[in-house]
């Protein structure tokens, strides 16, 4: 597994659930683009005198109790933070806080972004909370299976209360200091949800690309990926999706006949595809390339809706499946493609800590015990292999963690009761959605309520209205942008007639 220590995780981003290895090295791409799209950002930043504090945030770790809800557990890890105050009013400015998610947490957490140019307007106090568990927040041996049942998304919001109240105390806060948070992806929930379960702590969110419905089938994701590869507006075509489920169907012709040798060979195959496992997990790298290039249109060069389709209607099906794959190695500087089912194994039970990087073991564990969240591919609509197959998915968790079936599907029913799934009945909540993002199938599209709203931006895929702004943003995500802004600053203008009305 690769995980350079180099690496921070900038924008939240969700992991795609395990089926090849593919998807976490397209990942791992998108956070090195992001990371060095914020350095460039800083420093036309300070070159043109925009930005009041480019020094690192320093980082800083605050104490919380492992468990909160039982005091009887006594034990404590640390638990990181950033914060940067250079656009902060004092003493009664907004607080905008940032939600880390499903890997390290970032210093440019609280330098860029969308939410920080929104500080900047707003006059807020930045704060940025490392989720529990990944990064360096946790214990060393936080991730056996002894010890990795503390690490719940009822956890994290406990954590989140805490570090509200550490913040309050530090800064001398007062029930002036309105605060919002914000988040993208699985903290895109957790920002949600933070408003949901303490409104009196939090008095508005932004959730992005937020997935809040939990899902043991999300069958879902694959039928926007088809629908994506066939849109015109993203560069995608009708001819595209054709192409695509061609050469799938070739593959899973030529594994039925057992012509594994020519597979193994055409697809650049690390080692033989004897074992079903394996050959599922070939399958599944092959998806992963067309799954990233959907839900991070753009994030990364060549990864592209446009691209990748280009790539396809160029000649036969077949023949084009594996010159994608061909361009996928030479980009990540790789001779063959590891579909050791083994291997993926070995990656879920490494226990060992990596202070860098997205936590494969941690998410796939709340996968197991709280979301699902498995993409699938045993529907008709789907453009893949019928391989990709829920119980090949939730086989890891009984393998991994000793989690059976129905305890994955019981904790899924669960998740969506405490929650409320895609109907939170909360206030003062903005879902935003990407309409060819995979993940807005299990979000909030349409308004709830008069303080529950949704927008749904066309064109634009994972968490894309979190990034600052770019040369290249479409009107729609710059109508989008500017959507945003204007409800927090309603929001804001709100909370102040409260007060002024409360003196």
């Amino acid at each position: 597994m690769l995980l350079r220590p180099t690496v921070w995780l900038l924008l939240a981003t969700l992991l795609g659930v395990y089926g090849g290895n593919v998807f976490r090295h397209i990942q791992h791409r998108v956070f090195l683009s992001k990371e060095q799209e914020a350095r460039s950002h800083l420093a036309k930043g300070m070159q043109w005198h925009l930005t009041p504090q480019l020094s690192m945030p320093k980082e800083m770790m605050l104490t919380q109790l492992l468990d909160h809800f039982n005091r009887q557990e006594k034990r404590t890890f640390k638990q990181r933070y950033y914060v940067n105050d250079a656009y902060w009013q004092k003493p009664h400015g907004p607080v905008f806080l940032y939600i880390g998610g499903e890997g390290s947490l970032s210093p440019y957490s609280v330098q860029y972004g969308h939410h920080v140019e929104m500080a900047q307007q707003y006059k807020a106090l930045l704060v940025a909370l490392e989720h529990r568990y990944y990064g360096v927040s946790l214990n060393e041996d936080g991730l056996t299976d002894e010890n990795i049942h503390f690490l719940s998304s009822q956890q994290a919001l406990a954590d989140l209360a805490s570090f509200h109240l550490f913040i309050t105390q530090q800064y001398n806060m007062s029930s002036s200091n309105k605060w919002i948070c914000f988040g993208g992806s699985y903290p895109g929930s957790l920002s949600a949800w933070f408003r949901l379960k303490f409104p009196h702590l939090v008095y508005a969110a932004v959730s992005s690309s937020a997935p809040v419905r939990a899902q043991l089938d999300f069958t879902g994701y694959n039928q926007v990926v088809a629908a994506s590869l066939s849109n015109p507006v993203v560069g995608g075509s009708k001819e595209c999706l054709q192409a695509v489920r061609k050469a799938f169907q070739v593959v899973d012709k030529m594994l039925k006949a057992g012509n594994l040798s020519v597979l193994e060979k055409d697809f650049f195959s690390c080692g033989n595809l004897s074992l079903p496992e394996d050959q599922a997990q070939l399958v599944s790298n092959l998806a992963d390339i067309f799954m990233g290039a959907v839900q991070y249109d753009h994030e990364i060069t060549g990864s592209n809706i446009a691209d990748i389709c280009s790539i396809m209607t160029s000649g036969p099906s077949y023949t084009q499946l594996i010159r994608v794959l061909q361009r996928y190695l030479e980009t990540e500087g790789m001779k063959c493609l590891d579909n050791s089912y083994q291997m993926e194994l070995l990656v879920l039970r490494n226990t060992s800590l990596s202070p860098s990087g997205v936590g494969e073991r941690q998410w796939y564990y709340q996968t197991c015990t709280e979301f699902g969240y498995y993409q699938t591919c045993e529907d008709s609509r789907c453009p893949f292999s019928p391989l990709m197959t829920l119980q090949s998915q939730v086989q890891l968790c009984q393998e991994v963690f000793g989690v059976p079936l129905s305890s994955v599907d019981e904790s899924v029913h669960f998740t969506n009761e405490y929650y409320g799934a895609d109907h939170p009945k909360s206030s003062r909540i903005l879902f935003v959605n990407g309409d060819i993002d995979p993940w807005h199938a299990l979000s909030v599209l349409h308004n709830q309520s008069r303080s529950e709203l949704a927008i749904l931006i066309n064109g634009t895929s994972h968490c894309a209205n979190m990034n600052s702004a770019r040369p290249t943003d479409t009107f729609p995500l710059k109508m989008a942008r500017l959507e945003i802004a204007n409800q927090v600053g309603h929001w804001l203008q709100a909370a102040q007639e409260e007060l002024s009305k409360n003196d």
